[in-house]
């Protein structure tokens, strides 16, 4: 009976006990940890390669005579007093850097600089027969060459960036080697006038692009040469852009040869055109 009892008594003290435990208060669970999300930032420096495409459109050259006591040019056999010379470049490399900064990370306006040589390599040639000395005779000719080794810029950037997307607009210095040729020969063919000029320039050019800033997960980031050459970056960029550059006019004095001829002229070159660049950059600074 007495055992009875005692096990009775440890029945109810047990349930008792798991009464009041279930009555007590949980213990929170710890928060959940957040891991911020990095907001890209076009902020910072960066430098790479790109390949360039250069146009011209009809560079104006004017010819005109200069003869003491005579400005026509029929004392001097007659020359084009207007002609032009158009030609498409062909694709080469430059290289370009800047700094960019935005404002607000994420999407935002992005101001910056930056700077790209480009070779070029732009020859032209313009053989242009004449009206000869002799009303009915052999015409004079006249040959006019024009070249733009390379190019470079020196510009602004404007532009707003929807996060790793980026359109901008670009104005300001234009500077290359230019050289311009001018030959006149008589109905015979003999060098009768010549004139050159080979010297560096400076303009303006303006124009805008768009450029896309890879993310860092992409597939496309294992083309990257840096990676395998050691280059610490945070990110790579991919670009394409149109610029007009103006470099201005240039007169030439085309001196007569001794002997063959008298007096000279003046021919005048303008040298203008267009360029297309894709290429890509390694952006250092910011995230």
């Amino acid at each position: 009976m007495m055992k009875k009892l005692l096990l009775a008594s440890a029945a109810t003290a047990l349930v008792s006990t798991a009464a009041v435990a279930a009555d007590l208060p949980r213990r929170a669970a710890p928060p959940p940890v957040f891991t911020p999300v990095p907001v890209f930032t076009w902020t910072g420096f960066y430098a790479g390669l790109e390949s360039a495409y250069t146009f011209t459109d009809r560079e104006r050259i004017t010819t005109v005579g200069v003869l003491p006591g005579n400005a026509t040019n029929v004392a001097l056999g007659r020359r084009p007093f207007l002609t032009s010379t158009s030609q498409d470049g062909i694709a080469n490399i430059g290289g370009t850097a800047g700094y960019n900064y935005q404002f607000t990370p994420g999407s935002g306006f992005v101001v910056g600089v930056a700077n790209s040589i480009d070779w070029t390599d732009i020859t032209k040639n313009r053989v242009v027969l004449g009206t000869g000395n002799v009303a009915g005779g052999p015409p004079n000719i006249s040959q006019f060459r024009q070249s733009l080794d390379w190019l470079g810029t020196l510009t602004g950037r404007v532009g707003y960036a929807f996060d790793r997307v980026m359109v901008y607009g670009m104005g300001g210095l234009a500077y290359g080697n230019v050289f311009h040729d001018a030959n006149f020969y008589t109905p015979g063919g003999a060098l009768q006038f010549a004139g050159r000029y080979d010297d560096f320039k400076t303009g303006f050019a303006y124009g805008g692009g768009i450029e896309f800033a890879i993310p860092t997960d992409s597939f496309l980031n294992y083309f990257a040469v840096g990676k395998y050459l050691g280059i610490k970056y945070d990110a790579v960029t991919i670009k394409a852009e149109y610029l007009h550059y103006d470099l201005g006019t240039q007169n030439v004095l085309v001196a007569a040869i001794p002997g063959v001829g008298n007096g000279s002229y003046i021919s005048r070159f303008r040298t203008e055109g267009s360029i297309v660049r894709a290429g890509f950059n390694y952006k250092f600074g910011g995230f």
